[in-house]
């Protein structure tokens, strides 16, 4: 044998001698509990909406399969914008490096791994996450969610008593009973002379005494504290109305829904504001897959734009938000390729967006009202607008900032 074959036997002796080194298993104490406790506890823990807890090892490990199935598919944790547009400062998704960490745990076994490696449990705050409000309204009465069964979308109109108008800072909407309560969605309207507030709720809204939305909450949403300069106007006298979305959770209980508010006396440089891209008029075909309805907005002079939440029912398929600038030019806002009814999201991006005078907002969505939706409720109806779930609605919510009457014009122009 020559010198050299010696040397490559030599050499692949010393390779194949060493033995493979395998990847390391993550464990929950030490990869899967830190995903957990930033992206998951806040609504999967005792007495919160989620149905199950995720705190504890015990508590995840007969789950884990399911866990992995969920963040596998981007079901979990809700969020449904498609990357690539706009940055969100609210963006709950997980990376991909969470979910190969999360799927590889689940592959190894699931094991524990040593307990001194878990992180502290996060501390959630107790009672109203803005501080002490300076006024807390309530339904006028509580309502009983039965132990089962779907309850329809209920509309409980609560009213200010306000005197005068009031500039607020923060708001949070805090649910009675946080188990049953799915999402609030809060809009303020003009008070009806001939119909005093009544405590029983409706199933729909006056929306001709509509005037403006006010916010709301889901599971993992608390309050909202407005940056420096920035506040909310509530016009004296104005009621507000609660679209509340109960979920029934095996036993019967009551909730007495809450809205704290928290007041500055001077007017802000900015007023929080907002609309919405709507289109009422529309006719969807039974049996279509992909049933397209658009809508569009002028903005009539120069705003920020800050939130979007698109709404539809049980056959919203996608929605998507476009700015077309005086320019000709135009961006995606938001894209939601797979919209579900059961998140009632707001996408609020990380930097308020410069809209100028004379830019148009698109919204486009499409409807699947075939049996391919399993969601759908009659893939034979011919499906028109209405407040029920079985009907469809399509809307484009959207919050502004707009400068207020005591604040300095702006120099800034474009998209």
């Amino acid at each position: 044998m020559t010198l050299a074959r010696l040397f490559v036997a030599a050499m692949l002796a010393v390779v194949f001698a060493v033995p493979a080194v395998a990847a390391e298993t993550p464990t929950f104490s030490k990869d899967v509990a830190p995903i957990l406790y930033e992206h998951c506890v806040a609504c999967h823990r005792e007495g919160e909406f989620a149905p199950m807890p995720l705190v504890t090892y015990d508590e995840a490990r007969p789950w884990a399969r399911a866990i992995r199935q969920r963040v596998e598919a981007r079901e979990m944790p809700p969020w449904y914008a498609e990357p690539g547009h706009q940055e969100y400062r609210n963006d709950a998704s997980l990376s991909d490096a969470a979910v190969t960490t999360i799927s590889a745990w689940v592959e190894g076994g699931a094991p524990e791994g040593n307990p001194a490696d878990l992180p502290d449990v996060p501390s959630f705050p107790e009672g109203w996450t803005i501080g002490e409000p300076d006024v807390v309204l309530n339904l006028l009465s509580p309502y009983d969610v039965p132990a089962d069964g779907t309850v329809p979308y209920l509309y409980f109109t609560v009213p200010t008593n306000f005197t005068e108008d009031k500039w607020v800072k923060a708001l949070e909407i805090k649910p009675g009973d946080r188990r049953v309560v799915h999402h609030v969605i809060a809009t303020l309207q003009r008070p009806d002379p001939n119909a005093p507030p009544s405590a029983e709720p409706t199933l729909t809204r006056d929306r001709q005494r509509q005037i403006g939305s006010l916010g709301g909450t889901t599971p993992n949403k608390l309050g909202r504290v407005y940056p420096e300069g920035v506040a909310r106007k509530i016009s004296a006298g104005s009621e507000i109305v609660l679209q509340m979305h109960y979920t029934a959770i095996g036993e019967a209980t009551s909730d007495r829904t809450s809205i704290g508010l928290i007041f500055q006396d001077e007017p802000p440089s900015r007023i929080v504001g907002g609309g919405q891209v709507i289109n009422a008029r529309f006719v969807i075909p039974p049996g279509a897959d992909h049933h397209e309805v658009r809508a569009e907005q002028v903005v009539k002079a120069d705003t920020w734009l800050t939130t979007m939440n698109p709404h539809m029912h049980s056959r919203g398929k996608d929605f998507t938000y476009t700015a077309v600038y005086p320019d000709g030019t135009e961006e995606v806002l938001l894209r939601v390729p797979n919209y579900n009814f059961d998140w009632q999201l707001t996408y609020r991006l990380a930097e308020p967006k410069h809209l100028p005078a004379g830019t148009k907002l698109v919204g486009v969505a499409h409807f699947d009202n075939s049996v391919n939706n399993r969601h759908n409720p009659d893939p034979s109806a011919e499906v028109r607008w209405g407040d029920q779930t079985w009907e469809e609605m399509m809307i484009g919510f959207y919050g502004t900032e707009d400068l207020s009457a005591t604040a300095a014009p702006t120099t800034n122009s474009g998209g």
